[in-house]
């Protein structure tokens, strides 16, 4: 493995730059002083162009995605674990010999190199709680460096309209970790944080031994004990610090939780020292009530008060595409962007919206077509079960880009099983098609939530229908 002080001393590239793990790697990597250069196939394919033209303006060199970046041996290649060795820049640096690492191997060689390290773990909310995290440690003067999977409202800029990265010159490095891949393994964090535990990529059995050994491997840990399989992996951990917002007996509490539209309020109790604390959070649901305690309990491991943590996350201004509201149309309509793809994120949204009166018309766009054969029946019992007799389902085919996937089983799979189960799912091949469905069926009061992973073009599509609604 590459030590971390030598990772500025060759040129990288990076294929697949634009991706939601690569941009804030090649972020924090010329952040350090690197030089790097990329290529992506939105990039050749006109998608997003916006983007690519700020990672230009930051010096990053973009290429079309034909092998033509990689020029040198001395280039190490960035590419994830899932990219297919018939890739141009595959060959290519095959041919000359490039080192490759993947995406994770890079990461985590930047994460343990850190003096103090926050990995936050579990199937859902990871992007939320590194968020939160590196908003506290910031306004605490702490100057972390941040690589998350979404773009971070608090750290936009006219320079930084893409902030998914932040680059600090601290000592404390904070990132999310992956499961998907098992490349969690890699991760040997002075604080491991463990939000929950359920089925997304991996069976139950193989998440239980890759999140114990990720809290057996830390320093300290921020644990969930209103996750059962969490609690159940609490004695593998060293020192830990635990909250919830039901269980009992956990050192951080809550109570008189008051539920907004767009946003949640709620007393913090610090049961190891007796304090309680005011907590006003302008993102919305239980489920970011709880994030905002696992990034708590995370601070406090790393030694800030929670009082300070506390104030610090009342201007937390939430992420891209996590439950961000586009707008209200002059008819009444809200659009909301939103990165559910697993049943438990789909399930945390849908019962943030379900809190509150009015139709909830749900667009959903499954991340892939190996996702889909691992999840599609719980996704459909989630929808199923969440969604009244008067709101209204629409899918349309996953996300595809190209490659030997078998598409088999596509979204007419997760439709049927909800209609079977009493909902009213619609599948169209086309989100165009769908788009002008929901333009119809809109009216004052509903609630149209767009879903959906790994498609960068979901927040446009968002944006469009607002406009025609």
């Amino acid at each position: 493995m590459t030590n971390a002080t030598t990772l500025t001393a060759h040129p990288w590239f990076f294929c697949g730059i634009g991706g939601s793990g690569m941009l804030p790697l090649a972020l924090i990597l010329r952040g350090q002083g690197a030089e790097v250069a990329g290529s992506d196939r939105s990039h050749d394919q006109g998608r997003t162009p916006e983007k690519f033209a700020w990672l230009e303006r930051l010096g990053f060199t973009l290429v079309p995605q034909d092998g033509s970046g990689i020029a040198s041996p001395a280039q190490t290649l960035v590419a994830s674990a899932a990219v297919e060795d018939s890739v141009p820049e595959v060959v290519r640096a095959k041919k000359l010999g490039c080192p490759r690492m993947s995406r994770a191997e890079l990461l985590a060689t930047l994460f343990n190199a850190a003096p103090l390290s926050i990995g936050v773990a579990g199937t859902s909310g990871k992007s939320t709680v590194t968020g939160m995290i590196g908003w506290i440690l910031t306004r605490a003067g702490r100057d972390p460096t941040i690589m998350n999977g979404a773009v971070m409202k608090n750290f936009v800029a006219p320079d930084a309209p893409f902030a998914s990265a932040r680059v600090g010159g601290g000592e404390v490095f904070v990132s999310e970790v992956d499961e998907s891949d098992g490349s969690i393994a890699l991760y040997n964090p002075t604080v491991a944080v463990l939000g929950n535990v359920s089925l997304d990529h991996k069976s139950l059995d193989e998440l239980r031994v890759l999140f114990g050994d990720f809290l057996a491997r830390s320093a300290c840990t921020a644990l969930n004990l209103d996750d059962a399989d969490v609690a159940a992996l609490a004695p593998r951990a060293p020192r830990t610090v635990t909250f919830a917002l039901a269980a009992p007996g956990a050192d951080l509490g809550v109570s008189g939780i008051v539920e907004e539209p767009t946003a949640i309020r709620a007393t913090v109790h610090d049961r190891r020292d007796g304090t309680a604390h005011a907590l006003a959070l302008q993102v919305p649901g239980r489920h970011n009530l709880a994030n905002a305690l696992a990034a708590l309990a995370a601070a406090s491991a790393a030694g800030v008060p929670v009082a300070e943590a506390v104030a610090a996350l009342g201007s937390f201004a939430g992420l891209a595409r996590r439950f961000e509201i586009v707008g209200t149309s002059p008819g009444g309509v809200t659009v909301i962007d939103d990165f559910g793809h697993n049943p438990d994120k789909v399930a945390a949204t849908l019962a943030t919206l379900k809190a509150h009166p009015g139709r909830v018309i749900a667009f959903f766009q499954p991340h892939g077509y190996g996702p889909l054969r691992q999840m599609g029946a719980e996704l459909a019992q989630t929808f199923a079960r969440m969604l009244g007799p008067d709101d209204r389902l629409f899918l349309c085919d996953p996300v595809y880009f190209g490659g030997t996937v078998d598409r088999s089983v596509g979204s007419e799979r997760i439709v049927e099983l909800v209609n079977a189960a009493g909902g009213h799912a619609t599948h169209r091949s086309g989100r165009d098609d769908v788009a002008r469905e929901i333009a119809v069926l809109a009216r004052a009061g509903d609630r149209v939530v767009i879903m959906g992973a790994r498609d960068d073009t979901l927040t446009l599509f968002a944006r469009n229908l607002l406009a025609a609604v």
